[in-house]
Parts: structure tokens; C-alpha cells; sequence
């Protein structure tokens, strides 16, 4: 490679990090608990640790675009998240600018 390893490693993450959101959000279009999120995510090319999903996940109920219910399943509680009517509005609206900036990027590249 002629370029720096770290700064690539640093802008992939820099770029990866808001489509994050984004994909968080169009998973709990269905509701889903941290770990079959993680799967979900993972099964579609997005690998995201817990240390990094988690916080995200608080984050967004407490900017009201997720709902959260603790339930026991399987004889353990689990907490089960979705998205909020705000969280649903957020999500179209978000996903309507990414076609559009990734439609501009598409033909800039």
C-alpha cells in the first residue's frame, strides 16, 4: 500500500461511524435485543462490538427514536429495543439523505 495503514484505519472508522446509526435504526424496524441486533448487523456485513452498540443503543432512547422493555426470556432478562413513531420518521428521513449522498458520491467516484 502506498498510504498510512493507521490513517486508513482512522477515516474507515471516521466513514463507518454514522452509517452505523443508520443501520441500527433499520434493524429495530423490527424489535430485536442487543445480541440478535449484533447478529442481524453482522449477518449483513456490519460487525459492531458491544462496547460500541450499547452505548449507541441508550443513546438513541434517550433522543426518543428507540423504545426499550425489559422481558425474561429463556429464563434470563433481556432488554428488547425498537424504534419510536420518532424513531420511525427519523429513519425514512435519514435514509432518504443517504440514498442521496450515495447516489452524488456514486457518481463522483
Amino acid at each position: 500500500m502506498s498510504f498510512d495503514a493507521d490513517l486508513f484505519e482512522s477515516m474507515r472508522l471516521e466513514l463507518r461511524r454514522g452509517s452505523l446509526v443508520l443501520a441500527v435504526l433499520a434493524r429495530l424496524r423490527e424489535e430485536r435485543y442487543g445480541y440478535t441486533l449484533r447478529q442481524a448487523l453482522a449477518g449483513d456485513g456490519i460487525e459492531m462490538e458491544e462496547s460500541t452498540l450499547y452505548p449507541l443503543l441508550r443513546r438513541l432512547e434517550t433522543q426518543g427514536l428507540l423504545t426499550s422493555e425489559w422481558r425474561e426470556e429463556e429464563k434470563r432478562r433481556k432488554r428488547f429495543y425498537r424504534l419510536s413513531p420518532m424513531g420511525t420518521d427519523m429513519l425514512a428521513a435519514l435514509a432518504a439523505e443517504w440514498r442521496g449522498i450515495n447516489a452524488s458520491l456514486d457518481k463522483i467516484i
